[in-house]
């Protein structure tokens, strides 16, 4: 059974929130293109290695995290495509919870190997931690 590009991009965005959860973070290839860039509340970087060794700083090993991507809505043109989506995100540290309400701006390339996350930009919108 073919799948059409939008399955195909929402099976991606779900292997990106599964990537940070489970933090699988040396398969980045297997969710960005190389020249990926990332603009979140981490900071900036270009490339796909920066851009995992961000995400790595940014989940490390000591803390649970569970990303709920929610909603894309999905454009086609050609081989690119914009995802916009929801993000709920829960990180449950030993020392207490942190949740956060972002939204995401992705872009995707078509490529060899399938679709692929060119570009991150989150907007964090809320932030709830729980005393």
């Amino acid at each position: 059974m073919a799948q059409t590009d939008n399955a195909l991009l929402v099976n991606l965005v779900t292997r990106l929130g599964t990537w940070l959860d489970e933090k699988r973070f040396h398969e980045a290839r297997t969710v960005f293109t190389e020249d990926a860039t990332a603009d979140t509340p981490g900071g900036s970087v270009h490339g796909i290695d920066a851009l995992a060794e961000q995400a790595r700083r940014s989940h490390p090993d000591d803390v649970a995290t569970q990303h709920f991507i929610t909603n894309p809505l999905i454009e086609v043109d050609g081989d690119r495509a914009a995802i916009d989506a929801n993000l709920l995100v829960v990180f449950a540290a030993p020392t207490g919870q942190r949740i956060l309400g972002e939204r995401y701006r992705l872009e995707a390339a078509r490529t060899s190997d399938g679709w692929r996350i060119s570009r991150v930009a989150v907007r964090p919108i809320w932030e709830f931690s729980p005393a």
